[in-house]
């Protein structure tokens, strides 16, 4: 089911559910999911746990007997944690609860969360799919088509959350080169984190990519590869963080990813005031450009 925004998506996906139900959703996800979920979906009755996914303990005991949807999303936004979704899929099943994976970063290129049992996808066309930062879009594919498909489908039709003819045509687009787009991106991505990796300016890289990574392991086991977003701590807080951004030339300031210029963004200052995310932190989208460009930008702002 194609959607107008990836929120679009999500919004109309919780909605298919019933007030009384309960949803468990990753601590360390997209920041507008929680938020649909606290100031929208709390107060019409639905309630919510958030759980650290990669602590597989945890998830089990967060289960309730009115637990009926489980929200991974792998890697994470903004930490790049990894989610066992074979396991956490166990898990939800077992309760009765559906298992929903927002693939965005990974895209179908690298990682395929129905063929790991989750039951429902969610992506931000936005984002890789589309790949250019010209048309927002979301969409939903589902395992089966049962009942609660046809009641996500009838509540997308009632509540207009469709995108327009061009938008589709946009993202279309978009897909037909994804694939050599993210082997491009996820290469460079590899040689931007290496270098970022160990710099006297760094406190440390987040990126699946590296052999530093915990869940190397996993990572192997479902993904074909470590995708094109990092983070990066650098030696300070938010002020040194922003005087860092400051200092990029060739680095786009901004709040989206997946497209073919690379952007940087203070996830703190875009999450707001309730952000967990540690104000040190800078999340990187990797686009097409030569890595050594891209290099030496980053070299000259850390110096």
């Amino acid at each position: 089911m194609a959607f107008g925004s990836g929120q679009a998506a999500t919004m109309t996906l919780l909605q298919a559910l019933s007030p009384g139900d309960h949803v468990l959703v990753a601590t360390d996800s997209y920041y507008g999911t929680p938020a649909l979920l606290e100031q929208v979906f709390h107060p019409w009755g639905l309630t919510y746990t958030r759980v650290h996914m990669d602590d597989l303990d945890a998830v089990k005991q967060s289960m309730h007997d009115n637990t009926r949807l489980v929200w991974c999303e792998t890697p994470s936004n903004p930490l790049l944690t990894i989610t066992d979704l074979l396991t956490v899929s166990r898990l939800a099943h077992d309760a009765g609860a559906l298992c929903v994976c927002d693939n965005t970063w990974a895209t179908p290129v690298l990682q395929r969360p129905l063929e790991l049992n989750c039951d429902i996808v969610m992506h931000s066309t936005s984002k890789y799919l589309s790949g250019h930062s010209d048309v927002l879009g979301g969409a939903l594919v589902f395992k089966r088509d049962d009942e609660f498909t046809q009641r996500v489908r009838s509540l997308q039709s009632l509540s207009g959350a469709v995108p327009s003819p061009f938008d589709c045509w946009l993202i279309s687009r978009g897909i037909k080169t994804l694939g050599v787009r993210m082997r491009a991106q996820m290469a460079t991505a590899q040689t931007v984190a290496a270098f970022l990796d160990g710099h006297p300016s760094v406190e440390k890289v987040h990126y699946p990519g590296l052999a530093s990574h915990p869940d190397r392991a996993l990572i192997g086991q479902q993904m074909n590869g470590p995708g094109a977003m990092l983070s990066v701590q650098v030696n300070g807080g938010a002020a040194e963080a922003l005087t860092f951004i400051g200092k990029l030339k060739l680095f786009t300031r901004a709040t989206s990813l997946g497209g073919v210029e690379s952007l940087i963004e203070h996830r703190a200052s875009v999450e707001g005031p309730t952000s967990s995310t540690p104000a040190n932190l800078l999340r990187l989208s990797i686009g097409l450009e030569h890595a050594e460009d891209l290099i030496a930008d980053l070299a000259h702002a850390l110096r």
